[in-house]
């Protein structure tokens, strides 16, 4: 009934081409991790992680990170900031915690962010948005004139 019509969505494989780096469930990195390509992560990440493809965190996965990538896909866990200058995709089995900056996000039944967002896009903010903030400003001043007349 419900979503009978719905489009299959891409999976992290269809996103992006394969992952040049994969950091291993048995694997546990602290430092920097910079890429030019694609990186996958089962195992564990502490640090600082900029990439300029597309990062997938997979269900085993654990980030303690500052991060910077084309494209988030996050089915682990991630603690810290996430900068996606694309798009940021939590899974039903993902969490993160901490503050993100980008221009989509797609939150699954199940997946989980605790913290702030921030949207970054070109479009400016309609000028109407701004009159009624300014108009009820000016009501008080002229309500408080004519109730001491």
């Amino acid at each position: 009934m419900f979503g009978a019509n719905k489009k299959p969505q891409p999976t992290p494989q269809q996103m992006s081409s394969k992952p040049e780096t994969i950091i291993g469930v048995n694997t546990r990195f602290v430092g920097t991790l910079t890429s030019d390509g694609n990186i996958r992560i089962d195992g564990s990440v502490e640090g600082d992680i900029e990439v300029l493809g597309n990062l997938i965190i997979g269900e085993t996965g654990r980030v303690i990170a500052t991060v910077k990538a084309q494209n988030v896909h996050v089915s682990g866990a991630v603690k810290g900031e996430i900068t996606a200058v694309e798009q940021l995709e939590i899974s039903p089995t993902g969490k993160v915690w901490g503050d993100i900056t980008t221009a989509a996000l797609q939150i699954e039944p199940g997946g989980l962010f605790r913290g702030q967002s921030a949207m970054t896009t070109t479009v400016e903010e309609p000028l109407l948005l701004e009159a009624p903030r300014a108009a009820e400003a000016a009501r008080p001043a002229e309500e408080e004139a004519s109730s001491s007349s």
